[in-house]
């Protein structure tokens, strides 16, 4: 059952539950000194792990992929926090309300989205200095535009996961640091795309963490709008594909919860 609600109406309600849960998450002590210091010693471990096994020449390129990959871990939390709606008991309410229930999860777990980008600009802003990456006002506020491309990109991919894991919530944490690890292998981060075999670089090709990824590079290397851009809109479209698919999932599952009961039972 689903109203006539717009669904920036359902989104903006939804999300003012997210920030909530963001405050209820952190405290600015526990997030500056507990996850983003945490997060800046893993950018910094890989990049000099990589620089000692590859050589100095290889420092940029992992500096960036790791930095840019933190808002993508973040956003990957949608899975997580997405199944603990059917945990705490509040998935069968949220199914029989009359708002399509596939816009609510779109808002409920943006909290992760500003924490995300905050976290992996603070690592690009922050520690690229030390590995030769210097910014301008101008390429540092391009960057902050790829970061939160990256991030609602990734967090579409997310929610289709969470719809795939909604019926079996003891999966929410495997799905999501498999999907996150993955792309941490094969997106780029680590090592180029090519490295791979054909089937592995078509996966690659279609997470949006990938071409945001290859904008940023472009970027940081000097390249003009005519090499960013087309990357950087590539993987919004990207993620709005993935987007669709995660609103067809969810809507399903309440259908389909409706119809049999099912959506008070699976743990």
């Amino acid at each position: 059952m689903r109203t006539g609600t717009p669904a920036w109406r359902i989104v903006r309600c939804s999300a003012a539950n997210a920030a909530a849960d963001l405050r209820a998450t952190y405290t600015w002590r526990t997030w500056l000194f507990g996850w983003l210091l945490r997060m800046l010693c893993q950018v910094v471990f890989f990049t000099l792990a990589g620089r000692t096994f590859s050589g100095a020449g290889h420092q940029r390129f992992l500096f960036l992929g790791n930095a840019l990959t933190l808002c993508a871990i973040e956003s990957m939390m949608v899975v997580a926090s997405s199944a603990w709606e059917r945990r705490a008991g509040t998935l069968p309410l949220l199914v029989a309300a009359p708002a399509d229930v596939s816009w609510i999860f779109v808002g409920r777990s943006l909290q992760w989205l500003p924490s995300g980008c905050a976290t992996s600009l603070a690592a690009l802003l922050g520690l690229g200095p030390f590995f030769g990456v210097d910014w301008s006002p101008a390429t540092a506020a391009v960057a902050a535009v790829l970061v939160a491309a990256s991030a609602v990109g990734t967090y579409c991919f997310g929610l289709l996961l969470a719809a795939l894991v909604l019926g079996a919530s003891s999966w929410r944490n495997v799905a999501s640091n498999v999907a996150y690890l993955g792309m941490m292998a094969v997106c780029g981060v680590e090592v180029p795309v090519g490295f791979w075999p054909l089937p592995v670089r078509v996966l690659a090709w279609s997470m949006p963490l990938t071409h945001e990824l290859d904008a940023l590079r472009a970027l940081v290397d000097g390249g003009g709008a005519a090499s960013v851009a087309p990357q950087a809109l590539l993987g919004l479209a990207v993620g709005a594909a993935w987007l669709a698919g995660a609103v067809a999932l969810l809507r399903a599952m309440a259908d389909r919860g409706r119809r049999d009961g099912s959506i008070a039972f699976a743990i």
